[in-house]
């Protein structure tokens, strides 16, 4: 059969979540699956390490989807288009775009549905897209894919989808995520925080990440702590920026390092080497940074809403991410219990292990292969 693959979020050196996701999952599906031939729909030239196998066919479709209008003639009329002139079978986007105007069965991934319930996080333009094609791809998908037992309800009581339609599967997490040694540790510290430990943020500086609100705790925590902790935030901004922001980081001056995006190894360390995630989202689809930072053996202290529980379970400390107070709180909890420090740390090295990219990419595939029967039939 031919499965074409929306491919666009394949971005050398600036890879983050939909382009992880889509690296992780659809390397090992065509790989694995060498009797089907893939077409990956790029929007602009590649990287030759993307055609991970001979029966896979890039194909180019200009001009580059960074924009609502754009994103509209991409897939109504590029990808469309190219699904006929390539005879596809099935289309599987990772990143739940899809084409309301092709007749070709299709499958997507909507990793969360933000947008929905916080629109004013993003610009108008965006928001108008986002919330007026959303609700139509989800009814038009042939089936639906997400990231999280949260998004799938959420996907469902918000759009009107059958629970049948939306099949919830985890994440995964790369194998580059792994406990370093001590002196690995004192290296990476001694490199960005002067041999101090430090709190970590890893994300998109994007309003739902709650950054101002995190870093409003942490000086809080600076004037209750005599921890000699410093803060390092990991991540672009999106979207906007906010003077808060700013404001609060001129406040905590050398205690906090804004790095911008890093490469894998690069993050790899700073994750190992950090003596606690502060992850706060007031929304998330399942959060990858928990998975990272337990899979190095660091603990995490996470917002308490949407999917964070399900994906944190006991190897996460909690707060309330809508209270500065509350997430201040767990800061001074773990910087002054050992016992509980050692706790998460344990069960988060434990917790990690339930979340695999190999898992994941063979039960997107299942579903796959699912409708590559059904278009058989």
């Amino acid at each position: 059969m031919r499965i074409a693959i929306n491919t666009r979020f394949l971005l050398s050196g600036k890879m983050e979540g939909f382009g992880w996701y889509t690296y992780e999952v659809v390397k090992r599906i065509t790989t694995a699956h060498p009797e089907h031939e893939f077409f990956f729909f790029f929007d602009r030239e590649y990287d030759p390490s993307f055609v991970f196998s001979s029966n896979v066919t890039p194909v180019v479709l200009r001009p580059a989807a960074r924009h609502p209008i754009l994103f509209m003639w991409w897939f109504e009329v590029n990808v469309r288009r190219a699904l006929i002139k390539h005879k596809i079978d099935l289309f599987f986007s990772p990143d739940g775009y899809l084409s309301l105007s092709s007749t070709v069965p299709q499958i997507g991934t909507i990793h969360d549905i933000n947008f929905e319930h916080h629109p004013s996080d993003l610009p108008l333009s965006a928001r108008v897209y986002l919330r007026y094609f959303f609700p139509r791809f989800a009814k038009k998908a042939a089936h639906l894919l997400t990231v999280s037992d949260y998004s799938k309800s959420d996907i469902c009581e918000t759009y009107g989808i059958s629970p049948d339609k939306v099949t919830a599967i985890w994440n995964g997490v790369s194998d580059h995520y792994a406990p370093l040694s001590a002196e690995n540790i004192a290296l990476v510290r001694q490199q960005y925080t002067q041999g101090q430990p430090y709190f970590i943020f890893v994300g998109a500086i994007h309003p739902r990440k709650n950054v101002p609100r995190l870093l409003e705790a942490f000086l809080d925590f600076k004037k209750q702590s005599s921890a000699p902790m410093k803060m390092i935030i990991v991540g672009t901004t999106m979207w906007q920026k906010d003077p808060l922001l700013k404001s609060l980081s001129d406040q905590l001056g050398d205690d906090i390092v804004f790095t911008g995006h890093v490469q894998q190894d690069e993050l790899t360390n700073l994750m190992g080497a950090a003596y606690a995630l502060t992850y706060v989202p007031y929304y998330e689809g399942f959060g990858i940074p928990i998975v990272e930072a337990m899979k190095c053996g660091v603990p995490v202290i996470a917002g308490n809403r949407t999917s964070l529980p399900e994906i944190g379970g006991n190897a996460v400390l909690y707060c309330d991410p809508f209270h500065t107070e509350s997430i201040c709180k767990t800061m001074l909890d773990l910087t002054t219990d050992h016992s509980l420090y050692e706790e998460l740390k344990s069960n988060g090295l434990v917790r990690s292990s339930l979340f695999n990219w190999e898992k994941t990419a063979e039960k997107v595939w299942e579903q796959l292969a699912d409708q590559l029967k059904t278009i058989a039939n």
